[in-house]
This record gives C-alpha cells, structure tokens and sequence, in this order.
C-alpha cells in the first residue's frame, strides 16, 4: 500500500509520460537543422519557380486551379516544417488537418462555382 501511495505521488511520473497523454504541452523538442530549413527554403524557391513558369502557359479553366494546387501544395511546406507540426502530437496534427481540410472544401466550392459561372455559354 506504501508502495503503491509512493508510486502514484512519485512527481516523475506525471512529468516524463512516455505517451504524452498527461502533459500533452510538454513535448519533446524537436531541433531542425540549418540544413533543413535551406531545403525547405529552396522547395519554396522551386514552387515560386513554378508558378511563374505556369503563369505564362494559358490554361483555360485550368490557370486558378494549378495556382491554388501549387500554393497549396507550397502551404503545407510551410505549415509542416516552419511551424513545427510536423513534429507534434497527434492532436495537433490532426486540428490543423481539420482546418486545412475545411480550407480545401471551400476552395473546391469557390472553384466549382467559378469554373460554372459560364457553364453553356461556349
């Protein structure tokens, strides 16, 4: 019972909890290197890149849509690396794909209504 009673007060095991169920904010920090921010740094220089380079083929209906899916694309770059989600919990991981997945739903709802503004008129 002693041991018990020692074990459940023992103010170690609340702080290390290997799950990170108890102190979910006291995650482990995660150090990213120079040499990783250079590469995010340059895959963003390469989506700019591409992204003049498709501003200047016509697309059609196309252009908004290979636009957003390049910013999108260059969004998540950003979200995952500069603001260190993808080094945290599944909680968090999961809330910030819940918002990034509620942005998707209205830009396919914005583009739907665009691209059939003219639906019939060609």
């Amino acid at each position: 019972m002693a041991n018990e009673l020692a074990q459940h007060h023992n103010p170690h095991t609340d702080e290390h909890d290997p799950t990170n169920v108890t102190n979910p904010e006291h995650a482990q920090h995660h150090i990213v290197t120079p040499v990783q921010y250079c590469m995010v740094f340059g895959a963003l220089l390469v989506g700019t890149a591409i992204t003049v380079l498709a501003a200047e083929f016509d697309l059609g209906v196309f252009n908004p849509i290979v636009a957003l899916a390049i910013a999108c694309t260059k969004a998540v770059i950003v979200i995952l690396f500069f603001m260190h989600v993808k080094y945290q919990s599944r909680l968090i991981k999961m809330t910030v794909g819940a918002g990034f997945f509620t942005f998707l739903i209205l830009i396919t709802m914005t583009l739907s209504d665009y691209i059939s503004r003219a639906w019939g008129q060609w």
